[in-house]
């Protein structure tokens, strides 16, 4: 399992890289390997400004429905087009072209709270 060292992630299973004011946000490995094969993603939150852990948007894939919670509160800028066309991006590479949102951190100390690899690690086993 790829757990990798340079992102913050929830007990939600979701990740965020953090660049500057500006953070990428997706589902970890773990949450899609679980899910199984992802063929739907909706995000109607663009251009909205949610707080941490409020709903940003869904995941389907073909068995079930999951909500995605927002890791920091922010303003999300940006949806990857990609996964309109091609969600299963999220299970070949979801650290990589399977990323969801873009968001600009509102709370930059709201990173602080995240768990660092280790600490997700041992939340999954």
């Amino acid at each position: 399992m790829n757990i990798p060292a340079n992102l913050k992630y929830t007990k939600d299973h979701e990740w965020i890289l953090v660049e500057g004011e500006i953070a990428t946000v997706g589902i970890t490995d773990f949450a899609q390997g679980e899910l199984g094969d992802i063929v739907y993603v909706e995000v109607e939150t663009e251009g909205e400004s949610l707080e941490q852990h409020e709903v940003f948007g869904t995941i389907e894939a073909v068995k079930t429905v999951s909500d995605m919670f927002i890791p920091v509160s922010g303003e999300i800028i940006e949806f990857n087009n990609e996964l309109e066309a091609s969600p299963e991006l999220i299970n070949s590479d979801p650290f990589g072209k399977g990323w969801i949102i873009k968001v600009k951190i509102e709370d930059p100390s709201q990173v602080e709270g995240l768990l660092d690899s280790s600490d997700y690690e041992g939340i999954i086993g």
